[in-house]
C-alpha cells in the first residue's frame, strides 16, 4: 500500500502491518459474534429472542439429517420400525436407537441403488433360498412400498399408518407379512416386510457410525462388547467377562 491515503502526520502503513491488523480485527469480531449469537437468536420475523443452550440430554447429533426420505416418509419408516422393534422394559426401541436414520442413510448410498448387484435381468422367480428376484432397486422398493401401504391404510382405516393406534399398526404389519397388501406385480408386501425387518435389526445392532444403535444401546441389550480391537488380556480368564461396548469412533482416542 502507498501512503497517499494515510492520515496527515501518520507513518505509512506497510502491507504486512495492514494484514496483521485486519486479521486481528476479524478475530475479535468473530469472538464477539459468537458470544452474541450464543446469547441471542432471531426468528423468521426478525424478532430477537434469548437463545436456550441445549441440555446434556438433548445433545445435537449432526448426522441426523435426511439424505433420501421426505419428512413424511421418514416418519412412516420410524413408526413401522418402532412396531417391529418396540420400546419395552428391557430397553429402547427402534425410534430411540435411530433406526430410521440408519435406513435413510443406507438408501442414499450405494446400497440404495444396488450398486454392487447385477441388475440387468432376466428376473425369473427365485427359489426359496434365493429370495425375491426383482428389477427394483432398494430405493424403489421403499418408495413403492411406503406409497402402497399408505394407500391401503387410507382405504381401510381412513388414516395414515403413523396416525393409527398401535393395535391397528400391528394389523397392518401382519397383513404385510402375509402378502395381503398389493404393491407391484412381481414384488409382494411380504418381501417388503422382510426387507423392513432385516434393515430394522441392522440399524439396531450396527456400529453407531452408520446412524443407528444410538449410544450403543442396541449392543448393551445383547451385552455385546462391540468393536473390541483385541481380547488378548482376557484369554486366561475362566469366567464370563463383562466389557463395556466400544464403537469404531472410540478408537480415535486411543
Amino acid at each position: 500500500m502507498n501512503d497517499s491515503k494515510n492520515l496527515p502526520g501518520s507513518k505509512p502503513m506497510s502491507r504486512r502491518s495492514f494484514v496483521k491488523g485486519f486479521g486481528t480485527g476479524l478475530l475479535m469480531m468473530g469472538t464477539m459474534g459468537s458470544g452474541m449469537l450464543a446469547g441471542m437468536m432471531s426468528d423468521r420475523k426478525g424478532n430477537t429472542q434469548a437463545a436456550t443452550a441445549p441440555s446434556a440430554h438433548s445433545a445435537l447429533v449432526f448426522t441426523d439429517a435426511l439424505m433420501f426420505f421426505t419428512k413424511e416418509q421418514f416418519q412412516w419408516v420410524e413408526a413401522v420400525t418402532e412396531r417391529i422393534f418396540p420400546y419395552d422394559d428391557l430397553g429402547p426401541g427402534a425410534k430411540a436407537l435411530g433406526v430410521a436414520i440408519f435406513i435413510d442413510h443406507q438408501l442414499a448410498g450405494p446400497w440404495g441403488i444396488n450398486a454392487r448387484e447385477y441388475m440387468a435381468g432376466p428376473f425369473h422367480p427365485g427359489s426359496p433360498t434365493q429370495g425375491t428376484q426383482t428389477h427394483l432397486t432398494h430405493q424403489q422398493i421403499y418408495l413403492n412400498g411406503i406409497q402402497a401401504v399408505s394407500q391401503w391404510c387410507q382405504n381401510k382405516y381412513q388414516k395414515g399408518f403413523v396416525e393409527l393406534a398401535q393395535t391397528q399398526q400391528d394389523e397392518v404389519l401382519a397383513a404385510m407379512e402375509k402378502g395381503e397388501i398389493p404393491i407391484l406385480k412381481g414384488y409382494s408386501s411380504q418381501a417388503f416386510f422382510e426387507v423392513l425387518k432385516a434393515n430394522t435389526l441392522e440399524g439396531v445392532y450396527s456400529d453407531p457410525l452408520y446412524g443407528g444403535n444410538r449410544n450403543m444401546n442396541g449392543w448393551k441389550l445383547k451385552q455385546y462388547p462391540g468393536a473390541q480391537m483385541s481380547y488378548y488380556g482376557y484369554i486366561e480368564e475362566s469366567k464370563k467377562i463383562d466389557l463395556d461396548p466400544v464403537s469404531l469412533k472410540d478408537h480415535l482416542s486411543h
